[in-house]
């Protein structure tokens, strides 16, 4: 069994897949994943469009302007509901932070099934919503294609380019 750390470390942005399906099963973990994740009041405010047929793929594949997100099995299209997204008092609105948390743990439910993704967001949000015809109040946040990978995770990555602890601490005044 992997530990934690261990588990983030094998994850990577992969844009390389092979022409594998993804199982049902593995799918609905993966799903199960991003549902038990906490959000603020426990307002849930996330959609998941699951795109699995090719065409479909590739329309949502015109909204980003990489060719490699075509070869995905599945490209999970995460979105965030403002109508039910909690608002703190200042009416900052906590739809994109509950859904970056949901995002995360579906990530690493895929990678502990020995699937891959990638956290897309710089994709046109206006012609995704008019290709899955959302209403005003569902936001898509990010693209993540699902699949099984066609290369390895460098898991050395880590340490060449994440900063040290010590850059990212500060101890109390």
């Amino acid at each position: 069994m992997t530990n934690f750390v261990g588990l983030a470390k094998k994850r990577y942005s992969c844009r390389n897949y092979l022409d594998i399906p993804v199982e049902e099963e593995k799918l609905l973990t993966v799903l199960e994943a991003a549902r038990i994740a906490p959000s603020a009041a426990n307002q849930q405010p996330w959609i998941f469009y699951i795109i699995r047929n090719k065409e479909n793929i590739n329309n949502i594949s015109t909204t980003y302007h990489r060719e490699w997100l075509k070869n995905a099995s599945i490209i999970i299209v995460a979105c965030a509901d403002h109508s039910k997204s909690w608002k703190r008092s200042d009416g900052k609105d906590y739809a994109d932070i509950d859904l970056a948390i949901a995002i995360d743990h579906l990530m690493l439910q895929a990678t502990e099934l020995d699937l891959a993704t990638c956290w897309i967001c710089n994709f046109d949000s206006i012609k995704c919503s008019e290709i899955l015809k959302l209403p005003q109040n569902i936001e898509p946040l990010a693209i993540i294609p699902l699949a099984y990978p066609a290369d390895i995770a460098d898991t050395n990555r880590h340490s060449q380019f994440r900063k040290p602890l010590k850059e990212i601490i500060k101890k109390e005044l």
